[in-house]
């Protein structure tokens, strides 16, 4: 077989999963542990013949009977033996020499190839390497045979840290078991005990929702849930996907209540929340209904007539009259008082009195204004 046929045997076979080999250690999936005694994923070598013993094609084609007809014998190379059988004896002796070992490390690196899909960080840099480095049929069979569970098993314990970091109470305490416990007890919680464990936290957290919910629709499903028999994958899909579109409906409702006679102001706030998306619902529950309020109100204060006017006279204490009638409605009159609280004695001149006093100062000031004037002009003549 050519090279460039071996070649693309490895693309094709990358690409199409039909003509991959079958191997024990594969079948039992990518988590099996290593035997240190697991056969090659294809047929084993088998003892080259002795060219000088009689009858050496039918050893030869016997030989090639045998090799494709090994349970682990990859299509690849069961093809090529069939084809170095119907080419005769030069192709056969060409298969059991070379091809034949040449397609076994190509099996391999297909093999090694399938181990990425699930890999982790460490086993994906791991297989990367050995493509790129694994020039031999030993170091492509210790990969596969050792190497790959070991960096699976360490790829396993950084995923199970991770998941105890933001995991409730039953995650954590079961990761931590399976960090102290055996690759397989590591695969085991990854494959099903991370999700029972994670399925007693999800009912914890379910009924610390519907202790502090108040909406009907919600807590009627969280009780319906919790009386059943819901599995993992149920109780995840109610949390992360059910109860969110529960909790909406309970909104709507609750907005649908609060508009019902509302002002202005506050039903057009509600409208806009229904009508909107389930994050607006929430905000307007939460703030935005009590800033409508307020422009509702405050519209409302505006509305009402300001004290003394309109006619409304109620606790008014302004004076409407004059001090010379007397007819105010508010304490206009006030009594002089000397320092010990009394009234001062009166002159008994009567009210006229207090103009006359009045009258008397303004020509005071003026005059003494006049005077200074005199004295200035006079003093300007002097000078």
């Amino acid at each position: 077989m050519k090279f460039s046929r071996i070649a693309a045997a490895v693309t094709t076979a990358a690409l199409a999963p039909a003509v991959l080999m079958a191997s024990p250690a594969f079948a039992a999936g990518p988590d099996a542990p290593a035997t240190g005694t697991q056969p090659a994923p294809t047929a084993p070598d088998q003892a080259v013949p002795d060219p000088t013993a009689p009858d050496q094609a039918e050893e030869d084609r016997k030989t090639i009977l045998a090799i494709i007809a090994h349970p682990m014998a990859s299509e690849f190379m069961k093809e090529a033996g069939r084809k170095a059988i119907a080419d005769g004896p030069k192709a056969m002796r060409k298969f059991i020499e070379v091809d034949q070992h040449n397609i076994r490390m190509d099996d391999y690196r297909i093999a090694i190839l399938r181990l990425l899909p699930d890999a982790g960080p460490g086993l994906k840099e791991g297989v990367n390497k050995v493509l790129t480095h694994g020039n031999t049929i030993e170091k492509l069979r210790h990969f596969y045979d050792v190497t790959q569970h070991e960096l699976r098993d360490d790829d396993n314990k950084v995923e199970i840290s991770r998941l105890i970091g933001t995991g409730g109470t039953g995650v954590k305490e079961a990761g931590k078991k399976a960090l102290k416990g055996t690759p397989a007890d590591r695969t085991e919680f990854l494959k099903t005990g991370r999700h029972l464990a994670q399925a007693q936290d999800d009912l914890v957290e379910l009924a610390r929702i519907d202790e502090g919910w108040d909406g009907p629709i919600l807590s009627a499903a969280i009780s319906k849930l919790m009386n059943g028999s819901p599995t993992p994958a149920e109780l995840r899909h109610f949390l992360e996907v059910t109860q969110y579109e529960l909790r909406d409906q309970d909104n709507r409702v609750a907005i649908a209540k609060i508009i019902d006679g509302a002002g202005p102001e506050l039903l057009k706030a509600g409208r806009a929340a229904l009508a909107g998306t389930p994050a607006d619902r929430t905000e307007f529950l939460k703030t935005g209904q009590h800033e409508a309020r307020a422009k509702d109100q405050a519209a409302k204060d505006k509305e009402k007539p300001a004290p003394g006017k309109g006619g409304d006279t109620k606790d008014n204490n302004t004076g409407t009259g004059t001090a010379t009638t007397g007819t105010g409605t508010g304490n206009t009159t006030v009594t002089a008082q000397g320092n010990n609280g009394a009234p001062l004695a009166t002159t008994g001149a009567g009210d006229h009195t207090t103009l006359i006093a009045g009258g008397a100062g303004t020509a005071l000031v003026a005059g003494a204004g006049l005077l200074l004037a005199a004295r200035m002009r006079r003093a300007g003549a002097e000078g």
